[in-house]
């Protein structure tokens, strides 16, 4: 596969051991990282698993819909379903910034693939049973936080992250 100018980034909302849901559920409700999701994702390609595509009301609108799974025959109302991170990727090849967008099978797969992670921490244990993969300091370096403080409004502290990999 050729290199393209592609900066595929992982977005993802983690609790402090890097729990991301139980029961393919979030376990926390932070509106402002929803919001900063779409704020971030809207208009363009994002590439899920199939438990994560399942856990939606429905496809996110506005968005090209990509499902990755090994299930065969599988079919979505407004989701594209590929059965390898390759023809994820070819599917994304007219987005110049694909997100990945879960679960943690498939940031695990995109990992290597990635330039970029946002990434919501949150500083606060939620018991979980999928994890985000552990961020390796030797080769991303954190390029824009957001630290926001516990309040009325906000139940907990947590940061926005913008990690870029290191060349």
């Amino acid at each position: 596969m050729e290199k393209s100018n592609q900066e595929i980034t992982m977005i993802a909302a983690v609790c402090e051991d890097n729990g991301l849901g139980l029961d393919n559920k979030l376990v926390w409700h932070i509106p402002r990282d929803l919001k900063h999701f779409k704020d971030l994702t809207y208009g363009h390609c994002i590439i899920m698993g199939r438990k994560t595509f399942e856990s939606l009301p429905k496809a996110l609108p506005n968005r090209k819909n990509i499902v990755l799974s090994r299930k065969k025959n599988l079919s979505y109302n407004n989701a594209v379903v590929v059965d390898t991170i390759e023809k994820a990727i070819e599917e994304t090849k007219h987005d110049n910034k694909p997100y990945i967008v879960g679960g943690g099978e498939i940031y695990k797969l995109f990992i290597n693939y990635s330039s970029y992670i946002e990434l919501t921490r949150i500083h606060h244990k939620f018991k979980s049973d999928t994890f985000f993969p552990r961020i390796d300091l030797k080769n991303w370096e954190i390029i824009k936080r957001n630290d926001v403080i516990k309040s009325e409004i906000e139940k907990y502290n947590y940061s926005f992250l913008t990690y870029k990999k290191k060349i």
